[in-house]
């Protein structure tokens, strides 16, 4: 049976099945939804004679060379799915519910499956449902604080203690945030699929509770918080954790102390116009000697100056200060909870 379901009975009802994204490689990589499979109808290559000659010729061409890519792969559409959908029950889509994902749930309904659903208007539809997901009203907490404050363990340790709602951006992001937030981590997702992957975890919070969220730059590495979302985190509370520079530095050390030093050096220099000639010989002669806490505290000067001028940006009263003696994120989390439920 096949049959035609929205984005929104899609995410409601049927997130358990599995789901075959049946656009071009390129297309998937770009963004995707995060549970999908890619079972490609066309290459990327033969999207694009497929595309040209839809533009050049005719409807009705395209169709006819699209039909002869596709024969010698009917047996294969069948064999992925099944490796996806062992049970013949699936969920399809392409760019925006048109011909490939039709003709690819009609072939599985004729060879078998018991039940396929197409998601009307495909990825488009999910795309507009995931940004428009950020605009409703939500409550943040703000957890800022001077770079190596441990907001993110911080952030971690709340989440695994206590029955706060946390999303981690940085994670999410493959990027701790910095010149130097993509040494030791994974590639980092595509813009929208980044937007995608902060949209799953978004998409299971209550927003009639307080959801816990790192102060950030729009921009994390590569990736950009959703502009809706990231006006919400401008515009709420931010609770800073005051820390002194020596123990943020040590923390760094712990870090990224046994990072490669080529990385580490290159990461200096790419900031080298804003820490100035001199910080910037000093930063990498101390990398060379294996002192690792001196950069930190030079790296820091800078860091330090950069996220005062975005602190200074907010409302003065929409920013509370909280003293810490440690990065320890165990110790502190305790108390900054009391003081942030003392303070709403």
């Amino acid at each position: 049976m096949l049959e035609t379901i929205t984005i929104g009975q899609y995410l409601k009802h049927h997130l358990s099945l599995p789901l075959v994204d049946v656009r071009s490689p390129a297309e998937y990589k770009k963004g995707h939804i995060p549970n999908a499979v890619n079972v490609p109808i066309f290459s990327d290559e033969e999207r694009a004679v497929v595309g040209t000659a839809y533009k050049q010729e005719s409807k009705e061409r395209a169709i006819e060379i699209g039909m002869e890519y596709v024969q010698p792969k009917l047996r294969h559409f069948i064999d992925e799915t099944l490796r996806a959908a062992s049970q013949q029950t699936v969920v399809v889509h392409c760019w925006r519910g048109g011909m490939r994902s039709r003709s690819f749930a009609q072939h599985l309904v004729e060879n078998g499956f018991a039940q396929v659903y197409v998601i009307e208007s495909g990825y488009k539809a999910f795309r507009k449902h995931v940004l428009h997901a950020f605009e409703v009203d939500a409550q943040l907490i703000i957890l800022g604080g001077y770079t190596g404050s441990a907001k993110t363990e911080l952030l971690k340790q709340i989440q695994q203690t206590s029955d706060q709602q946390v999303i981690d951006l940085e994670g999410l992001a493959n990027h701790r945030g910095s010149a130097f937030g993509g040494i030791g981590q994974p590639s980092q997702p595509t813009v929208e699929q980044f937007e995608n992957n902060v949209f799953w975890e978004w998409k299971d919070l209550d927003l009639t509770r307080q959801v816990w969220v790192e102060d950030e730059s729009r921009a994390i590495g590569t990736v950009m918080i959703p502009e809706a979302l990231f006006g919400k985190m401008r515009s709420q509370r931010m609770y800073f954790l005051d820390i002194s520079r020596d123990e943020r530095a040590r923390h760094l050390v712990k870090g990224y102390g046994e990072s490669d030093r080529e990385k580490l050096k290159d990461s200096i220099t790419r900031i080298s116009s804003r820490l100035g000639g001199l910080n910037t010989s000093n930063a990498l002669q101390h990398v060379d000697n294996g002192e690792m806490f001196e950069v930190a505290k030079i790296v820091l000067t800078y860091y330090d100056k950069y996220y005062s001028k975005g602190v200074a940006r907010r409302e003065e009263n929409m920013v509370t200060t909280i003293p810490l003696k440690t990065t320890d994120s165990i110790q502190n989390a305790h108390q900054i909870i009391q003081a942030i439920i003392e303070r709403t």
